[in-house]
C-alpha cells in the first residue's frame, strides 16, 4: 500500500470514526435530554405526588364537592387526587384544593379601625370549579369594639337586605386582632389578644370566589363547635373527627330524627361558638343569602361555600359562652320579649274537627285542672285554608269563643300562611292597592296555563304555585321597599282582629313552601281534600334554568338525590323580589324574617299589646320578632331527643322563645312518650302541644297518667314564671340566653362539653329530663364547682353528690330539676292561668353554697333580680333596645354567724307603678344556723312570723319562715328594703 493509499484510509478512518463520535454524541444527547425529560417529569410526579401526600387527609379543602367526581375531572381544575385507604368513615375529600390556592396581595390601605385590601387570582392557583373566577377581590377589615368585621367579596358584590347593627362596638375584656400573611397568597388570622390563640386561620387554602361559588376555608383552634342550623344534630357539640357538610337554604323539610342526616330545614343560621382549651369562648357569624353550607372538618377546620355574594364574618371574643351571645345580639339585635300569659300551656292540633271539638278538649284540659293558656286552632279554623277567613260551618262561633276565653284568663292564637288564593277578596283588595307578589321577571316566562284561569293574574306576572287552598296561590312580595306590601298584609291582619279578637299570630310554611314543583305527579293528587291544580313549572335548561340549576347547588339539593333543583318545595329561583329589583335566587333565606317583621308589627297594631308571634322560617335577627317552633317532629323518642339540643341552639341563634310539638306532631302517640314530652316541654319556653290530622288525639287529659304529671310539670312551671318571665326579660334588655347549654355556666369543666340533654333556666336552675324509654331514672352530671340542690321529689331542698350520678324520675313528678347555691329566685302559687298565677303571692327562694359561713366568699351569699310589668304592655320606646314600662328589683342576701340580711333595691323607672302580690314565705335552702323566729324584721320593723308554718331543720340545713297574711310587700313610694333576722 502505497503513501496516498494509506492516507486515503487513514482519512476513511477518520472520517468513519467522526461520524461514529457525531452519531454517538447524538445518541448521547438524545439520551441525556430523553433522560433529563424524564427525570423532570419524574421530580413533577415526585413534587405532585410529594405535595399530595403532604396535605393531611384531615386538613383538605374538597375541590370536588358535587358529586360523582372523576380523577379526571379533579386535576383538570389543577387540584389534587388523593385516595385514602381504610378511613372511608371519615367523609375524606380524594379531590382538593393545593394549599396556595387563592388569591395574591396587591395593595391595602388603613383609615382609622378599617383595613382594605386588594386581590387578584394567583396565576398558579386552581381554576373555579364552578364557574368562572373573579380576576379581583376586595378585602375589609374593621375593628368594632373588641370584636371585629371581615367582608370578602368582588366589587359590588350583593348584600343581604338585613336590619342589623354591623358597626356595633362589641364589649368585651378580651380583644380580636386582625393579621395577614406576607406570603405570596393571601390569607389572614384572627388573634385573640390575651392568649395568642388563632381564632381563625385562612392558610389551609382553598379561597375560590366567582359570579356563582364563593368559597372560604380556615383553620380552628378547638373541635368543641356548637351551633350552625337549622338542622336535626344528635349530639350538642359537632363531631369533628370526620367531614360532615351541613347545607344552610330554607326549606319545607320536617326534621328526621330516626338516623343521622344533614338536611337543611326551615331556617338559616350561620353561627357558631367554639370553646377553646383554656375555657373561653368566642363566636363567629357568616352573613351570606344565597344558598350556603360549611363544612366541618377534622383538622379541626370549616369549609365555607356559597352560590353567590359575599362572606361579612364577625367575630365575637367572648370570653364567656353567655358574653358571645350578648355580643351576637349587639349586631343582630336582642330578642324580642313574649306577653306573660305566652309562657303558658298552649294546645293545639291540625284536625280539630269543628270550633266544638276545639272546645271540648280544652275543657277537658281544665277539668283535668292542668294550668292551660292558649289555644290555638291550624289551618281547619278558615274558609276552605284561606287566610284571613273564618269558616262559616263548622267555626262560626270563633268570635265568641275568643271572648269566653279572655273572660276566663286565656288567649286565642291563629295560624296565617303567606300564600294567597288568586280568586277571592283578600287577593282582589290586594291588586287593587297595587300590593307586589313574587313574579316572573319577563312575560314570557309565565305560566299561562295557570295565570289564565282566574281573571285576576290573567295580564300579570304572577308567579303561582300550590299550598293548602283550593286553587293556585300567589306569595306577597314582603321584600317591597315601599311598604305597600308590608302596610296591606298588616292591615288584613287588622281586619281579622275586629271580626276575632285573637292575641298571638302562628305563621307557616314560609319558606316560602310550594307543594310539588316541577313533579309530574303531585302528592295532593291522590289527597281528596285537595283539587289536582297544576303544579308550578321552573325552568331547569338555558339562561332561565341557570338559578334552579346553577354548576353547584349545594347540599341542600344533592341529599334529595343528584340532579334535584333548587326549587324543589318551593318557587323558582328566578322569581322577582322587591318589584322586580331582585330575585329569589339571592335572598330566598330572607323570605321568613321579612314577613315575620310585617306580622311582628300587624298584631302589635291590632292589639295594642304584645302577644306572640311564631315564625317557622328563620334568619338572624329574626328573634328580635317572634320566636320559634321547631317544625313538624314525629312521636317517637328520637325526636324527643334531639327537641332538648334544638332548644338550646336556637338560644344560641338569639331566638329564646322556642319549642318543639310536644307529644309528636306526625303519627300517633303513646301515652309514656307524651307524658315524658309533657315534662320535657314544661321547660321549654315556647311550650305547645301539636298534633297532626288524622292522629288521635294527644291532649294530655286523654290518660290519667299523662293528666296528673303534665299537672305537676305545669305547676313546677307556672311556680316558677316569675323567674322565667325575668329571664326573658333580661335577654331583651340586656342580650343573652334563657335556656342555655350547661358548659354556658361552667365552661372550665370539660365534662359539660358533650351535655346535650340537660340544659340550664338561666344560670340558676338546671334541668335533666327523661329522654329514654321504659326508665324511671337519669343519668346526670352536676358540676363541682357549686352546690346543688333538689328542686322536686322526696329529696327536695337537699344537697346532690357532684359528678354523674343516676336520679330518680318516677312519671308522678316534674322532670328531675336542681338548683344552684348562691342565688335569689322568685315563685308564685300557681293557678291555672297565667291571668290568675299572677294574683297569687310571692315566694323566695334563697339557696347558699356549703360552708357558707367559712368558705371565703366575698359579697353576698346569694343574688337575684326579677322583673315585673302588666305582662303585655307594648314598648313605649322602639329602638335597637326596645323601652318597657317595668319595675326591676335585685336581691342581695349575705349571713354570718350572728344574723341574715336581705337587701331589695327598685332600681329601673317607670311610668305606671304595677301592683305586686304580697310576699308570704322565704325558703332558704343550706342554711347553716337555726333562727330566732321572733327576731325578723323588714326595714327596722318587726314582723311576726307564723311559728307553725315556719321552721329549721339542721339535718336537711332547709330554713323556712312563713306567715299566711303576708311577710312584707314590695309596696309603690319605696324603693329599698332590708329584711333581717337573728340565728340561735
Amino acid at each position: 500500500m502505497d503513501k496516498k493509499e494509506k492516507t486515503n484510509e487513514i482519512s476513511l478512518w477518520e472520517r468513519h470514526r467522526n461520524m461514529l463520535l457525531r452519531s454517538s454524541l447524538a445518541v448521547l444527547t438524545v439520551a441525556i435530554v430523553l433522560y433529563l425529560g424524564a427525570a423532570l417529569r419524574s421530580n413533577r410526579v415526585r413534587d405532585v405526588l410529594k405535595q399530595e401526600r403532604n396535605v393531611d387527609p384531615f386538613l383538605r379543602v374538597d375541590c370536588a364537592p358535587k358529586p360523582g367526581a372523576s380523577e379526571d375531572d379533579c386535576r383538570r381544575q389543577g387540584c389534587l387526587w388523593g385516595p385514602i385507604d381504610g378511613m372511608s368513615d371519615r367523609n375524606i375529600p380524594y379531590c382538593h384544593f393545593p394549599q396556595d390556592t387563592g388569591y395574591e396581595h396587591i395593595k391595602n390601605q388603613t383609615n382609622g379601625s378599617i383595613q382594605k385590601f386588594e386581590l387578584k387570582k394567583s396565576k398558579a392557583s386552581p381554576k373555579n370549579p364552578y364557574g368562572g373566577d373573579y380576576d379581583s377581590l376586595r378585602v375589609e377589615s374593621e375593628q368594632i369594639g373588641k370584636g371585629l368585621r371581615v367582608k370578602i367579596g368582588a366589587e359590588n358584590a350583593y348584600e343581604p337586605d338585613v336590619y342589623l347593627q354591623k358597626h356595633a362596638s362589641i364589649e368585651s375584656t378580651d380583644r380580636f386582632i386582625f393579621n395577614t400573611s406576607s406570603n405570596d397568597v393571601f390569607t389572614f388570622t384572627v388573634t385573640r389578644e390575651s392568649t395568642g390563640e388563632r381564632i381563625w386561620d385562612t392558610s389551609i387554602g382553598g379561597l375560590i370566589f366567582g359570579p356563582k361559588y364563593i368559597q372560604l376555608a380556615t383553620l380552628i383552634p378547638t373541635d368543641k363547635i356548637y351551633g350552625f342550623g337549622e338542622h336535626i344534630h344528635q349530639t350538642l357539640q359537632h363531631d369533628l373527627k370526620k367531614y360532615h357538610t351541613w347545607p344552610m337554604f330554607a326549606r319545607d323539610q320536617p326534621p328526621n330524627s330516626y338516623n343521622e342526616n344533614y338536611m337543611n330545614l326551615y331556617g338559616v343560621h350561620n353561627f357558631y361558638m367554639g370553646v377553646e382549651e383554656d375555657g373561653k369562648a368566642h363566636g363567629v357569624f357568616v352573613l351570606n343569602s344565597h344558598a350556603q353550607e360549611v363544612t366541618t372538618g377534622p383538622g379541626p377546620h370549616l369549609v365555607y361555600r356559597a352560590i353567590g355574594g359575599q362572606f361579612e364574618i364577625f367575630f365575637f371574643p367572648g370570653p364567656k359562652p353567655e358574653d358571645v351571645i350578648r355580643q351576637y345580639q349587639q349586631v343582630i339585635g336582642t330578642p324580642y320579649l313574649p306577653a306573660y300569659w305566652a309562657l303558658g300551656f298552649q294546645l293545639c292540633r291540625y284536625g280539630f274537627l269543628s270550633l266544638q271539638d276545639m272546645k271540648d278538649t280544652v275543657q277537658r284540659v281544665r277539668d283535668a285542672k292542668i294550668p292551660i293558656d292558649t289555644v290555638i286552632p291550624d289551618i281547619d279554623y278558615m274558609e276552605r285554608y284561606k287566610d284571613f277567613t273564618v269558616g262559616q260551618d263548622r267555626w262560626s262561633g270563633l268570635p265568641d269563643y275568643a271572648e269566653e276565653l279572655a273572660s276566663i284568663g286565656m288567649h286565642l292564637t291563629v295560624i296565617l300562611d303567606p300564600a294567597i288564593q288568586v280568586d277571592y277578596s283578600i287577593f282582589e283588595n290586594a291588586k287593587r292597592q297595587n300590593v307586589s307578589f313574587l313574579s316572573w321577571p319577563r312575560p314570557d316566562l309565565v305560566q299561562h296555563s295557570t295565570n289564565n284561569l282566574y281573571s285576576q293574574t290573567r295580564d300579570t306576572t304572577d308567579m303561582l304555585a300550590v299550598v293548602w287552598p283550593d286553587r293556585h296561590v300567589a306569595f306577597p312580595d314582603f321584600y317591597d321597599d315601599t311598604n305597600i306590601t308590608g302596610n296591606w298584609w298588616k292591615e288584613e291582619i287588622k281586619t281579622l282582629h275586629k271580626r276575632v279578637v285573637f292575641d298571638g299570630l302562628w305563621i307557616d310554611m314560609n319558606e316560602p313552601s310550594a307543594f310539588s314543583t316541577n313533579d309530574e305527579h303531585p302528592w295532593y293528587y291522590d289527597n281528596p281534600d285537595h283539587p289536582n291544580d297544576e303544579p308550578l313549572w321552573c325552568p331547569r335548561s338555558g339562561p332561565d334554568g341557570e338559578y334552579d340549576e346553577p354548576p353547584y347547588t349545594t347540599f341542600a339539593t344533592y341529599q334529595f338525590g343528584y340532579g334535584a333543583p333548587l326549587c324543589q318545595n318551593t318557587l323558582c329561583m328566578l322569581a322577582t323580589t322587591n318589584r322586580g329589583k331582585d330575585i329569589l335566587y339571592n335572598n330566598k333565606n330572607l323570605y321568613g324574617l321579612k314577613e315575620t317583621i310585617d306580622t311582628y308589627n300587624g298584631l302589635k297594631e291590632s292589639t295594642g299589646k304584645r302577644g306572640q308571634v311564631i315564625s317557622r322560617s328563620t334568619f338572624p335577627s329574626s328573634g328580635r320578632y317572634a320566636g320559634h317552633w321547631l317544625g313538624d317532629n314525629t312521636a317517637r323518642w328520637e325526636d324527643l331527643r334531639t327537641t332538648v339540643i334544638g332548644v338550646q341552639e336556637f338560644n344560641l341563634f338569639g331566638l329564646p322563645f322556642v319549642g318543639s310539638d310536644v307529644c309528636g306532631f306526625v303519627a300517633p302517640t303513646n301515652e309514656e312518650l307524651c307524658l315524658r314530652w309533657q315534662q320535657l316541654g314544661a321547660f321549654h319556653s315556647f311550650y305547645r302541644n301539636h298534633n297532626a290530622i288524622n292522629n288521635p288525639p294527644q291532649d294530655p287529659a286523654q290518660w290519667p297518667s299523662v293528666a296528673e304529671a303534665t299537672r305537676k310539670a305545669n305547676h313546677f312551671r307556672y311556680r316558677h314564671l316569675p323567674y322565667l318571665y325575668s329571664l326573658h326579660f333580661a335577654a331583651s334588655q340586656r342580650g343573652g340566653t334563657v335556656i342555655r347549654p350547661v358548659y354556658f355556666e361552667f365552661p372550665q369543666d370539660s365534662e359539660t362539653y358533650e351535655l346535650s340533654y340537660q340544659f340550664m333556666w338561666g344560670p340558676a336552675i338546671m334541668a335533666a329530663p327523661v329522654i329514654f324509654a321504659n326508665v324511671d331514672e337519669v343519668r346526670a352530671y352536676i358540676p363541682y364547682d357549686s352546690t346543688w340542690y333538689a328542686l322536686y321529689g322526696k329529696k327536695y331542698g337537699q344537697t346532690v353528690e357532684k359528678g354523674f350520678n343516676y336520679y330518680e324520675a318516677p312519671i308522678n313528678t316534674s322532670a328531675p330539676v336542681f338548683i344552684r347555691g348562691g342565688y335569689v329566685i322568685l315563685r308564685q302559687v300557681p293557678a291555672m292561668t297565667t291571668r290568675d298565677s299572677r294574683k297569687g303571692n310571692m315566694q323566695l327562694l334563697l339557696t347558699l353554697n356549703e360552708n357558707v359561713l367559712n368558705n371565703g366568699e366575698e359579697g353576698p351569699n346569694a343574688q337575684g333580680e326579677f322583673y315585673w310589668d302588666q305582662g303585655d304592655n307594648e314598648y313605649y320606646q322602639d329602638g335597637w333596645i326596645r323601652q318597657y314600662d317595668h319595675q326591676h328589683y335585685t336581691f342581695n342576701f349575705t349571713v354570718n354567724e350572728h344574723e341574715a340580711t336581705l337587701n331589695i333595691v327598685l332600681d329601673s323607672q317607670y311610668q305606671q307603678f304595677v301592683e305586686l302580690p304580697k310576699f308570704d314565705e322565704i325558703e332558704v335552702f343550706g342554711y347553716p344556723k337555726n333562727v330566732n323566729f321572733n327576731s325578723v324584721k323588714i326595714n327596722g320593723k318587726a314582723v311576726t312570723v307564723s311559728k307553725q308554718q315556719s321552721g329549721y331543720s339542721p339535718f336537711t340545713k332547709l330554713l323556712h319562715l312563713n306567715a299566711p297574711n303576708g311577710l312584707f310587700s314590695l309596696n309603690k313610694g319605696e324603693n329599698q328594703w332590708k329584711i333581717t333576722w337573728s340565728n340561735v
